[in-house]
């Protein structure tokens, strides 16, 4: 099966921990790269549910010390924009073939989310191995994983959807986890406040948890 360039997984497997963001404006994506740097985890999602995405994509892709992905791409529009910007890798909370074997195509590294087998299943045929796991609470957690593991030995997961720093390390302990994205590190409250201490903070709190 495909698999994403040699580069992205070594950063994802490097780093383990994805802040999640929704920057609801661009000017912050500068200081929260500062923010991520300083604390110790220089990678980051950038979420496409708000029209700041792809210019915080793009100020933040100019930088040299930090990995920047581009999360919830639902179509292949958000995809070429998330590209064009600088985006290293893409994430979607679904399986789209249409997405997926455009991505392929034009060689851009593509994790879609899967929630139950029959998506796994999908991902595995269009010819991919790194999977987004989404909801992962939701969708019944590590214990979920962990059954998955069996049928389906040689895929890696990045779960994503109710993580905290409560279960961070119930996922990473688990061998078919590759990285875990969580939004708790950067919350809405902490970006409308402008409080990128307050972030650094939380990033190497979660951090002292790996």
């Amino acid at each position: 099966m495909a698999d994403l360039k040699p580069e992205t997984v070594a950063a994802l497997a490097k780093h383990r921990l994805i802040p999640v963001v929704s920057l609801p404006d661009a000017e912050l994506a500068e200081p929260l790269g500062d923010a991520l740097v300083a604390a110790g985890l220089p990678c980051v999602e950038i979420t496409f549910r708000t029209p700041a995405a792809e210019k915080a994509i793009r100020i933040l892709s100019r930088r040299v010390d930090l990995f920047v992905a581009a999360g919830t791409v639902l179509h292949r529009d958000q995809a070429q924009r998330a590209i064009d910007a600088g985006a290293r890798c893409l994430l979607s909370p679904g399986t789209d073939p249409t997405l997926i074997q455009w991505c392929l195509a034009n060689h851009v590294d593509i994790i879609p989310g899967v929630a139950t087998p029959t998506d796994i299943l999908l991902a595995m045929r269009l010819g991919l191995s790194t999977l987004k796991f989404f909801p992962a609470e939701t969708m019944g957690g590590p214990s979920a994983l962990r059954a998955i593991a069996g049928p389906f030995p040689g895929l890696r997961f990045i779960p994503t959807g109710g993580i905290t720093s409560d279960n961070l390390g119930d996922y990473l302990a688990l061998p078919n986890v590759l990285a875990c994205g969580g939004s708790w590190m950067v919350t809405q409250q902490l970006l409308e406040q402008r409080d990128f201490d307050g972030i650094r903070q939380r990033v190497t709190a979660a951090l002292s948890l790996m």
